[in-house]
């Protein structure tokens, strides 16, 4: 008696780990990775952010373009500027070589981060933490908020997002794409007088 040949069911094909799931991007688009340092080992890793917070704030109302291109602008400047960069050991090293040296493009990207965290009050100032780590770091608002937060204190999530429009309103002023309030306060001419 003859026995009954077993199917060989095929084998799936395994998933490239290195990029998302056919599920997960059915939920909305990434980025391209994002190298950066872990912070429990040290090790270089590479992360993709599915989340862009000035996106989704602009596409609910929540803030206007201009504040959303301050946002942007503000980004750019500090990837620019390299301060999050990883930085990594050269394989060639040259005798009599130094360190690495900044570019001047930058040197100007450092000087504008520090000039629009300054208008914000500072490093150490709400704005200043909040436009650091959501904009420029891009944390999520809620892991700013729990994690890292004023001054290492905790700030409830609602006054967190308060914080962020503050700050991006006031970058847009920052980088002229609003007219502040303040500029047609001190004038001096015939008609400010006559009114």
């Amino acid at each position: 008696m003859a026995g009954k040949r077993k199917t060989k069911a095929a084998k799936a094909k395994p998933d490239d780990l290195a990029k998302p799931s056919k599920w997960r991007l059915q939920h909305g688009g990434f980025s391209e990775p994002v190298r950066e340092a872990d912070p429990e080992t040290g090790s270089p890793v590479q992360h993709r952010r599915a989340v862009d917070t000035l996106g989704l704030m602009l596409a609910h109302g929540s803030i206007t373009p201009e504040m959303h291109e301050a946002g942007c602008i503000f980004r750019t400047l500090f990837r620019s500027a390299a301060i999050d960069s990883i930085s990594t050991s050269q394989l060639i090293r040259l005798p009599g070589s130094t360190a690495d040296r900044l570019s001047n493009r930058q040197l100007d990207a450092r000087r504008r981060v520090l000039a629009a965290i300054d208008a914000l009050g500072g490093h150490d100032s709400p704005a200043g933490s909040c436009v650091w780590f959501v904009v420029g770091l891009e944390m999520s608002v809620r892991e700013w908020a729990a994690r890292r937060g004023w001054s290492g204190r905790p700030v409830p999530q609602p006054i967190a997002c308060g914080i962020l429009v503050a700050v991006l309103g006031v970058l847009a002023a920052h980088f002229g794409l609003v007219l502040s309030a303040n500029k047609g306060c001190g004038r001096t001419d015939a008609a400010a007088v006559a009114s």
